[in-house]
C-alpha cells in the first residue's frame, strides 16, 4: 500500500504524494533543478547538501541508476521530488532501480507532486525550507528556523589521495565538496592529481610543488567557510588557479570581493553564458544558490555573464594567473560547450613550468 506524503513549504503550501524512498522526516531547502538527463549525477553531487531537489523532468528513473556514474560515493541530498517513478528502467548498465537506491541511501522521496506548480512557487517566491512529514505538519516554527550549516566540513574528504601517480602536470585539488568528473577530466588530460580536504594547509599545499592548484564545488553559503578563505589568499599568485563553482565564489571572497544568495538560484543543464571577450555564448550546466557580486570586484575582470540575468560566470585575475567560473566545464552528462577550459588550465600551468 502506497503511504502518503506531506510536503509542507516554509510559506504554509502543502502537497500530497507518496512516499518511495527512506521512511522518514526530515526538514531541508526546496530547490529545483532542470536537467532533463543526469539524475544520477544530481544525486551524488555533494553540492546538495542539505537541500530538498525537485526535479522539473516530468519521469525519473528510466535509465536506472548505474554507479560508474556517480559523482561521490554517496548521496549527500536531504530528499527528492519527482512527478513520476519509472520502476522498470531499461539500459544496459543499469544495476539497480532509483527506489532501491534512495532507500539503500536512506534518502527521503516523494512522487505523485505537480513538479510544475512547485516549481512556479519557487521562481516567484524565491528559495525556501520545506518538510517531508507523514502526517500534516501544524508547527512551522522548526521549518522557518533550519539553516544549512557547517556544509563544506560535513562533505569534504578525510585524507589525502593521489591519482594517476605518475602524470603531469600535478595538480592539487581542493576538496570541498568536489565532483568525480573534475578528477576524470584532468586524469584524461594525463594529470597527477592529488586530493586534499578542504581545510588543509596552504603551506602544506606548496609543499606538494603543484603545477596548479584546483578550487572544486561545493555546498552551502560561500561566506561562511572564513578558514579557507584564509588559507587561499596564501595560494594567490603563488600557484596557477583553477575554480569552480564554490571555488569561483571563494577566490573572489579572497580576492576581497563579495558574494550574494540569489532568488533561486541556477540550477539545470541549459544555462546560456556569454563569454566578455567574444561574445560566443556556451549552454552550460549549474548548481548553484550564491553569486559573486561583479561591481568592484578588486583584481578581476568579468570573463562570463548568464545571458538570462546577467550574473557573474566567470572572473580572470591576469595579476594572479587565477581564473574561475560559476558553471561545471566537467559536466556529466553534458553539455560539454566549456570543457576547453581545463585544457587552458593545463596550457597555464605548463607555460608557468
Amino acid at each position: 500500500m502506497e503511504k502518503k506524503v506531506y510536503l509542507t513549504l516554509q510559506n504554509g503550501k502543502v502537497f500530497e504524494g507518496y512516499s518511495f524512498g527512506a521512511e522518514r522526516e526530515v526538514i531541508g531547502e526546496l530547490v529545483f533543478t532542470t536537467g532533463m538527463t543526469g539524475y544520477i549525477e544530481t544525486l551524488t553531487d555533494p553540492s546538495y547538501y542539505g537541500q530538498i531537489v525537485t526535479q522539473t523532468f516530468p519521469l525519473i528513473g528510466n535509465y536506472g541508476i548505474i554507479s560508474e556514474d556517480y559523482e561521490s560515493k554517496r548521496s549527500w541530498i536531504t530528499a527528492y521530488v519527482v512527478r513520476e517513478k519509472c520502476d522498470t528502467p531499461s539500459n544496459f548498465r543499469c544495476t539497480d532501480t532509483l527506489e532501491s537506491f534512495l532507500k539503500e541511501q536512506d534518502i527521503p522521496a516523494v512522487y505523485g507532486i505537480d513538479t510544475r506548480e512547485l516549481t512556479r512557487i519557487v521562481r516567484e517566491t524565491g528559495v525556501m525550507n520545506a518538510a517531508f512529514t507523514f502526517s500534516p505538519l501544524k508547527d512551522l516554527s522548526a521549518l522557518k528556523a533550519y539553516k544549512i550549516r557547517d556544509a563544506v566540513r560535513t562533505v569534504t574528504t578525510d585524507e589525502i589521495s593521489v591519482i594517476g601517480d605518475r602524470g603531469y602536470p600535478h595538480v592539487v585539488l581542493y576538496d570541498f565538496g568536489a565532483k568525480g568528473n573534475i578528477e576524470r577530466e584532468l586524469l584524461k588530460r594525463g594529470c597527477r592529481v592529488t586530493v586534499v580536504p578542504a581545510f588543509y594547509p596552504a603551506e602544506e599545499v606548496l609543499k606538494l610543488n603543484p603545477d596548479g592548484v584546483m578550487l572544486a564545488n561545493g555546498p552551502g553559503d560561500p561566506a561562511e567557510n572564513t578558514e579557507i578563505i584564509a588559507n587561499i589568499k596564501k595560494l594567490i599568485g603563488k600557484k596557477p588557479l583553477f575554480g569552480i563553482c564554490l571555488g569561483h565564489q571563494l577566490l573572489a571572497l579572497a580576492m576581497g570581493g563579495k558574494t550574494r544568495k540569489m532568488k533561486y538560484g541556477h540550477r539545470g543543464a541549459n544555462q546560456p553564458v556569454k563569454q566578455v571577450s567574444t561574445g560566443r555564448v556556451f549552454i552550460s550546466s549549474q548548481n548553484h544558490g550564491y553569486e559573486v557580486v561583479s561591481e568592484g570586484l578588486p583584481g578581476g575582470m568579468v570573463s562570463f555573464i548568464n545571458v538570462n540575468d546577467g550574473t557573474c560566470e566567470g572572473v580572470d585575475y591576469p595579476e594572479a594567473n587565477a581564473f574561475t567560473v560559476q558553471f561545471h566545464p566537467e559536466a556529466c552528462g553534458g553539455p560539454h560547450d566549456a570543457n576547453y577550459l581545463f585544457d587552458e588550465f593545463i596550457a597555464r600551468m605548463k607555460k608557468e613550468k
